[in-house]
């Protein structure tokens, strides 16, 4: 584990910018406590990052400002920020990593932007094409990791089997008990072997078979997803997007209609404030982590919700400091190995045949 753990944050990133991500970097040293050392280089307008870090000692203690004055607008398309984003506070961020300055970045800037950054800085590990990003969903058994969320619209059998791969890896670094092995299912439109498109077929017929370190369990439906059936679901990006912003969605009603129920009368509102506890708790619940790092690159990067508070910019800088912290890189490598034999075997008979 390298001591310290420094983290690189595109400061200027997100909605609100400095404000949340400075507030992020301060409640992040205060969950993390003295058991790990965590310094952080923030990158954008040095007078803006000096301001906020005046206001939270703790982390202007750990922080080092890298100045830059250019920044990313949030709807620049990726092409656009390849060509012009050199020098910006979400270019520097990454590349402080590649430039060995930085275990990790964090950003809650552009989508589009960082990945195409990050994969330009970068590159991609083990052959791998594009990064995946993975969404934490909270169940009713914890956290289920649940990826492509918006990656790569569609996917074959053998990036299907690559998303596993990393997804169980990741799994293991941030959301596992220590020694638990997370178990892995491919989302299908049923549990059958015959139910399904012929890459998911196939993907269910490569992970079972190909020796791969990973405890798979088979196919799950949509609605293991929040019963938490297992660690792991994996999906192509566009069904992936699809299915959390449906369960966005609906926690947001469900939140909601409470809160009018809780409203609808004095009784209704008297009962509301017996339960505070208990809707708080819920609350917590229901509310995901709020960072997802891409995972595939040579490097560690973690996009957080543009939107996100400081609470969840928190979340997105410890999921950084996890993965930066463990092997995780070693054990994707190890089973991507295995994979590109398992598919060179396949592939052997279909060429003795031509």
């Amino acid at each position: 584990m390298p001591d310290p753990v420094i983290i690189s944050v595109d400061a200027m990133g997100g909605d609100i910018g400095a404000a949340v991500s400075v507030a992020g970097v301060d409640l992040a040293l205060e969950r993390i406590g003295p058991s790990r050392e965590v310094r952080f280089l923030l990158h954008g307008d040095e007078r803006a990052i000096a301001a906020e870090l005046a206001r939270h000692p703790r982390a202007k203690a750990a922080c080092e400002i890298r100045h830059t004055d250019q920044v990313i607008a949030g709807d620049e398309k990726p092409a656009v920020a390849l060509r012009r984003g050199k020098g910006s506070s979400l270019w520097n961020a990454v590349e402080a990593i590649r430039d060995g300055q930085a275990h990790a970045a964090v950003s809650g800037g552009n989508t589009g932007a960082l990945m195409a950054i990050s994969k330009l800085i970068l590159r991609m590990a083990g052959g791998l094409e594009r990064p995946a990003i993975v969404a934490s969903w909270p169940t009713a058994r914890g956290i289920t990791s649940l990826l492509d969320v918006g990656a790569n619209l569609e996917s074959d059998a053998a990036q299907l089997v690559e998303f596993a791969i990393m997804g169980e890896a990741f799994h293991r670094a941030v959301h596992a008990r220590s020694g638990a092995r997370p178990s892995v299912g491919l989302l299908n439109v049923g549990s059958e072997d015959v139910k399904g498109h012929e890459e998911v077929r196939e993907a269910h017929r490569l992970l079972r078979d190909t020796g791969l370190e990973l405890n798979f369990f088979g196919f799950v439906e949509g609605n293991d997803i929040a019963r938490g059936t297992v660690d792991v679901i994996v999906t192509d990006g566009f069904t992936g997007n699809v299915a959390l912003k449906t369960g966005e969605g609906l926690a947001r009603f469900f939140a909601d209609t409470l809160l009018e129920s809780l409203r609808s009368s004095p009784l209704a509102m008297a009962g509301a404030v017996l339960a505070q506890g208990a809707i708080r708790d819920m609350r917590r619940r229901l509310t995901p982590p709020g960072g997802g790092p891409l995972l595939g690159l040579k490097g560690t990067v973690v996009k957080c919700h543009g939107g996100a508070d400081a609470a969840g910019f928190a979340d997105g800088i410890k999921i950084a400091v996890d993965l930066a912290s463990s092997g995780y890189a070693d054990q994707i490598a190890r089973n991507l190995e295995r994979l590109a034999a398992a598919l060179k075997a396949d592939a052997a008979p279909k060429e003795a045949v031509t």
